[in-house]
């Protein structure tokens, strides 16, 4: 299939548009559409999805979608398969960290007819730019989530420290709380907790709550290298330091350092929306408190997107556009923020009543807000297709500035250097 330059995005309100679902859904009596995701059986999101689809069905009679779940594992695998055979689903839905390759492919289909015709404003709409592919917007962003702040405030208190509010008050806190507690020689307790067991893509994500503080990034905004600088010399330093000095437990999977510090063992944790139900099912629930992040801006990240497959029949894709819009509206972006209780991407819905069974919703908003604000995400510019291996190399070069006590000086330029390889490949 040849290359092609997409232009895709979504966000209306599905009430203006009902009579554009009228229309379409008079067109395809007894339509299927395909529809494949990871997330079908996922608590939450995946009811969901199912309202979705059940407020499409309501609104296109005769047309029904057909739900299928890949496991996570496999998805891209699959996906890439049907893709390849032309047999593609016609609903596509992506990680935000793989969507990439399929669009390079031509594998997502240009909607700026239909962008046009809607007038639709993306402003706002956090993790959007994320969605620009070759100066094109190829798809609109599902969930995006900016970092918060938790900390044991008994354990803070035992010391006399006040909660921290940026790196140097940090790293105080992190120090005084890293503890022997039973004089064996082994630290019990720490100042905080990050992963450093797993791939490159979380080793990454957490080494850049330091790198994005002290104004460092991998690539700039038109997708250069930008590590051999003075900023990312200073972040590979904090997080060297944080490593080294073992104010973070060492070879542990991102699930042990949470539940570690769900039942007191860690001070201070920043870490996404998911981390609030771990903690209440620890030891320490009581003692843990929650507020900003003392870095800025805090990380954050894409996370799964929508498009339409180019190969799907033309009046299937208009079916897509409309069920797009439906999961854009004002009112499923609301019922998102209560049910998947998480911030939705769309800066004009309504989450009342997701604060109401959330106590920390309105915190979770801001974080979002404030990662999106600074176009902050997981994925350099630039490096989108060869991601896996710039994650690998960039998790490979702290681990042997760690281990070897490297200059991160001279480590920001070797990473420099292999990433440059890496755009050239």
């Amino acid at each position: 299939m040849p290359k092609t330059r997409l232009f895709l995005s979504a966000a209306a309100l599905a009430l203006a548009l009902a009579a554009g679902f009228t229309s379409s859904a008079a067109l395809a009596q007894g339509k299927v559409l395909k529809f494949v995701s990871w997330q079908k059986d996922e608590r939450g999101v995946g009811d969901w999805w199912g309202s979705v689809i059940k407020e499409f069905e309501a609104t296109h009679p005769g047309v029904k979608i057909e739900w299928t779940k890949v496991e996570r594992g496999a998805y891209a695998d699959t996906m890439t398969t049907l893709f390849a055979g032309g047999k593609p689903p016609d609903i596509v839905h992506l990680a935000s960290f793989e969507f990439q390759k399929f669009a390079d492919n031509g594998w997502l289909d240009p909607l700026d007819g239909y962008i046009k015709d809607a007038k639709l404003d993306m402003k706002g709409w956090a993790g959007q730019d994320t969605c620009v592919w070759n100066k094109q917007t190829v798809c609109t962003m599902m969930l995006y989530f900016g970092n918060i702040f938790a900390y044991n405030e008994e354990l803070l208190k035992k010391e006399g420290i006040e909660v921290p509010k940026n790196y140097a008050e940090f790293l105080v806190a992190a120090r005084k709380l890293t503890k022997d507690l039973n004089g064996d020689g082994i630290i019990d307790q720490f100042g905080t907790g990050h992963e450093t067991k797993g791939g490159g893509g979380q080793y990454m994500s957490e080494m850049m709550n330091y790198t994005l503080d002290a104004g460092g990034r991998w690539t700039n905004e038109a997708g250069k290298v930008t590590i051999d600088t003075p900023q990312m010399v200073e972040g590979l330093s904090r997080w060297k330091t944080i490593v080294k000095d073992s104010l973070t437990p060492r070879d542990l999977a991102a699930g042990e350092v949470r539940q570690m510090f769900a039942d007191g063992k860690i001070a201070l944790k920043s870490d996404g929306p998911w981390l609030w139900p771990i903690i209440q099912k620890g030891k320490a629930k009581d003692q843990i408190r929650l507020g900003m992040v003392p870095f800025n801006p805090p990380m954050g990240g894409s996370s799964n997107v929508l498009g339409i497959a180019s190969d799907a029949p033309k009046e299937n894709k208009k079916l897509v556009w409309d069920f797009i819009q439906i999961a854009t509206s004002d009112k499923f972006q609301s019922s998102y923020a209560t049910l998947g209780a998480s911030p939705p991407p769309s800066p004009r819905a309504d989450t009342s009543a997701a604060a109401k069974d959330t106590p920390h919703f309105d915190l979770l908003v801001k974080a979002t807000r404030a990662a999106a604000d600074a176009k902050v995400d997981r994925i350099p510019k630039g490096l989108e297709l060869s991601f896996n291996e710039f994650a690998k190399m960039i998790m490979e070069e702290s681990q042997r500035m760690i281990i070897q006590d490297l200059d991160p000086k001279v480590v920001a330029a070797t990473m420099q250097k292999k990433a440059e390889a890496l755009q050239k490949q």
